[in-house]
């Protein structure tokens, strides 16, 4: 407070002892309507004008970088560099309110300043998710760890403000209680480097269905984070994995079976192999007339009928619509044993989708039953008591 303030407060009748009170009490109002004025200005003008010029504008971009949480947090930013700036025309140098006043707004500004660097971090991973060479990275254990060392480093800050000390000295020692900090994040650390192996590796991306029994895990991946992979199981269950396990162990990713467009079917029909004979004259005209004995071969008019049933098959899934005809169509026979002659159809459907690939399954395996007989064929079934009765 400078002497001619001092001289009017004593010519208005104030006491010297008060004024230094009334002094702040007076500076201290007028700074506080200065930054609500100040602050209003840019809640209730600037930021309604930046929202109305970025909705009008083509681009998205700008929409999602200045979303309502950042510029909530730019505005956050005023009051403390509005408090530094009058500060010092209150408070003259030296007083030991104006250095703790200090300390006390630098300490906010510093948060607010890691509040906004967070909230531009969480923008920009919405921004480069949207973009087609991102989309199928996971982005976000990046980004939570880049916010991690934001925070860290405005608690490094912090510290060094309250103790009045140079953060030089603070990291200094954190070096040297590194191994106590590497325990203590151990999750983390691993976390990120197992984060950074699958996206190098492209070993895992949001939306793969991945299977892994150890974790329990059969499901499409829905988050990946510095911590947890989230695999939503098809019972709708959710199963966490550690990312470090992800590296480590063994996990199936059926990926490229969507990208191929087709799903593998792989199962075998029990022949019994007493209804594996040669066929009759009735049989050869039968299936000649029929067209289901086009390119087999025959030696000395003897044909097999599991040979005619084989090259049935493999005409029938070759015409079949649902049947995926780029990829492999096998009929073949399995090791024999003592159930029976297996008989494999390993084919591909035309499609991915798991219902409509359950129900094409099921009707490719119908028709195989239902067409046996008319083979000569039998399927092998275990006796039961009905059959011991006769």
């Amino acid at each position: 407070m400078n002497n001619t303030l001092a001289q009017w407060m004593a010519g208005c009748g104030i006491p010297v002892d008060t004024m230094p009170w009334i002094y702040w009490l007076v500076t201290g109002c007028v700074v506080f309507l200065v930054i609500y004025g100040v602050v209003s200005l840019f809640r209730f003008v600037i930021v309604p004008l930046i929202k109305k010029v970025t909705s009008k504008t083509s681009a998205s971009w700008d929409d999602v970088l200045l979303n309502e949480t950042m510029l909530d947090d730019i505005v956050r930013l005023v009051p403390p560099i509005l408090i530094a700036v009058f500060l010092p025309l209150v408070f003259q140098s030296g007083n030991s309110v104006l250095d703790l006043l200090s300390r006390v707004n630098i300490i906010y500004l510093v948060v607010a300043v890691a509040k906004l660097v967070c909230s531009f971090l969480s923008s920009v991973y919405v921004l480069s998710s949207n973009q087609d060479r991102f989309k199928n990275h996971h982005l976000r254990g990046v980004y939570q760890m880049l916010k991690i060392l934001v925070v860290c480093v405005a608690l490094i800050i912090i510290v060094s403000i309250l103790i009045n000390k140079n953060p030089g000295h603070i990291l200094t020692a954190l070096g040297a209680s590194a191994a106590v900090l590497m325990l203590v994040f151990k999750d983390m650390i691993m976390g990120l480097v197992s984060g950074v192996q699958l996206s190098a590796n492209d070993m895992l991306r949001p939306g793969d269905w991945i299977t892994m029994p150890k974790y329990g895990a059969d499901g499409d991946v829905i988050e990946v984070t510095l911590s947890t992979v989230k695999v939503q199981n098809w019972d709708k269950t959710i199963t966490t994995i550690p990312p470090y396990a992800l590296v480590s162990d063994s996990f199936q990713n059926w990926r490229g079976m969507r990208e191929c467009g087709g799903r593998r079917v792989k199962r075998s029909v029990f022949i019994d192999m007493r209804s594996i004979t040669f066929c009759t004259d009735e049989q050869l005209k039968e299936f000649s007339a029929k067209g289901w004995l086009d390119g087999v071969e025959r030696e000395d008019n003897f044909v097999v009928n599991l040979h005619v049933f084989r090259n049935y098959l493999e005409d029938f899934l070759r015409n079949h619509p649902r049947v995926n005809e780029r990829l492999t169509i096998m009929v073949r026979q399995l090791q024999p044993t003592a159930q029976g002659l297996p008989l494999e159809l390993y084919f591909f459907s035309d499609g991915t989708d798991w219902i409509p690939y359950e129900h094409l399954q099921s009707e490719i395996f119908e028709h195989v039953f239902a067409m046996m007989p008319v083979f000569g064929l039998r399927v092998f079934q275990s006796p039961m008591g009905e059959d011991f009765v006769r």
